[in-house]
């Protein structure tokens, strides 16, 4: 049965529309040898249009690209057309820009659109569930939806965090076992994303990305593609090289950001700051970055990313006591915040139930929507059962991001009127 070629696009109403898509158009995109694509990509489709998914399509419209952005939700393309979304300014005008062009910048639910595009970037999320398990489904349907529409010509770049391997189990085998030869028909490459959402310092072609292929040929084609929107790139030997970078990184912060949490705990009984602690520590030009304690932490990789090297490790039957203590350190945090706050009520001749708490901040940092895995989510949800109350952290919305309340005097407290009144470190 012939595909019906059909993809949604926006128009100047702000309505749904469809363009039809002639076989002529599709043999446009596969005119080189074998069905390959003569010369460099001209069309990319980004599978996921996410908070890493839409600026990268954006920054693929800026160099030029035709760019079809394909979502599950109709309600994300919704609030994209709505331009009702979370970006920096520069891409909220980049995206202004999309918008007016039909003719390069197309949003659909439609799978059949893969076909058309000369690359393909899967930039789906991969989340773990309660059990803090890896949940691979969105990431498993993506590849797979980008598997049954692959054609000879195509550069393939998988964006997600994920476990080593990811690459190769999702789409390298499953792409030859379709009899399309990696390397040769189609090129494919692992370079996980590196976008600091809200983050105006490091835009995202300012950030250097890492690449690993398949085979050589697919590293050079990845790395190709991605130089369009990167200023540097850095080649290394496999996808699963790349992939254990990317869980390399975010492990990393969250082992500090654990330690950093027991530094505060051992401030405490001391009366000491823990922000001058660690401020003071970094006056040291070598062999030190500052990291900060918290309540907690949140959004979508400190939270979760360390958790696909764990599930990994233990299918490996690999021992990971550091990253373990540190992940069961950081989920344990919250509760602790909330034994705290609970400590100072009980200071003050108050008790849990009954007391109203009020939690400022409900992101995961300033300038997000994102309330992923957030720390004031969980605080607020720990094992009390009084009546409903309302969480609170007097940090002013002055200070920095980097040192919160809870870092620079281990507790607050309210009173009996719900005033918030700041206490300090005993």
């Amino acid at each position: 049965m012939r595909r019906p070629e059909r993809s949604e696009i926006h128009n100047n109403s702000g309505m749904r529309g469809e363009t039809n898509v002639s076989d002529n158009e599709k043999a446009a995109r596969s005119d080189g040898p074998n069905g390959a694509s003569a010369g460099p990509p001209r069309s990319v489709a980004v599978v996921g249009m996410g908070y890493v998914g839409l600026p990268t399509a954006l920054a693929f419209h800026e160099a030029g690209f035709e760019v079809l952005g394909l979502d599950v939700s109709p309600t994300r393309l919704a609030a994209i057309r709505d331009g009702d979304v979370d970006l920096l300014a520069e891409d909220h005008l980049r995206l202004g820009v999309a918008l007016d062009d039909q003719a390069r910048f197309r949003l659909t639910d439609d799978p059949e659109v893969l076909a058309l595009a000369d690359a393909v970037l899967v930039c789906v999320p991969t989340p773990v569930d309660h059990h803090r398990v890896p949940l691979l489904q969105p990431l498993q349907a993506a590849c797979q939806a980008v598997i049954d529409h692959a054609r000879p010509g195509q550069v393939i770049v998988l964006t997600s965090t994920s476990y080593p391997g990811t690459t190769r189990d999702l789409l390298i085998e499953p792409l030859e076992a379709h009899s399309l030869r990696v390397g040769h028909d189609v090129h494919v490459a692992f370079a996980p994303e590196r976008i600091d959402p809200a983050n105006a310092r490091f835009p995202q072609e300012q950030v250097p990305r890492v690449v690993g292929g398949a085979t050589p040929a697919c590293t050079t084609a990845a790395r190709d593609l991605l130089a369009a929107i990167t200023r540097k790139l850095h080649t290394v030997g496999s996808p699963e090289t790349a992939e254990l970078v990317k869980l390399l990184e975010n492990t990393f912060r969250a082992v500090n950001i654990a330690l950093a949490n027991e530094f505060a705990e051992v401030c405490a009984p001391l009366g000491l700051d823990p922000a001058e602690v660690v401020e003071a520590a970094a006056t040291k030009p070598y062999g030190f970055m500052p990291f900060y304690p918290g309540p907690g932490v949140g959004g979508h990789c400190i939270p979760v990313d360390p958790h696909y090297l764990l599930w990994h490790g233990r299918a490996a039957g690999l021992q990971l006591p550091v990253v373990e203590a540190a992940m069961t350190g950081i989920a344990m945090r919250p509760a602790r915040v909330v034994s705290q706050v609970a400590e100072r009520l009980s200071s003050d001749g108050l008790g849990v139930a009954g007391s109203s708490v009020l939690l400022v901040g409900v992101a995961y940092k300033p300038g997000v929507r994102d309330v992923r895995a957030t720390a004031p989510s969980a605080t607020a949800s720990a094992p009390w059962t009084p009546p409903p109350t309302t969480w609170w952290s007097c940090a002013p919305a002055t200070q920095r991001s980097t040192t919160p309340c809870s870092a620079r005097h281990a507790g607050c407290s309210t009173t009996p009127t719900g005033r918030p009144r700041r206490r300090t470190a005993r």
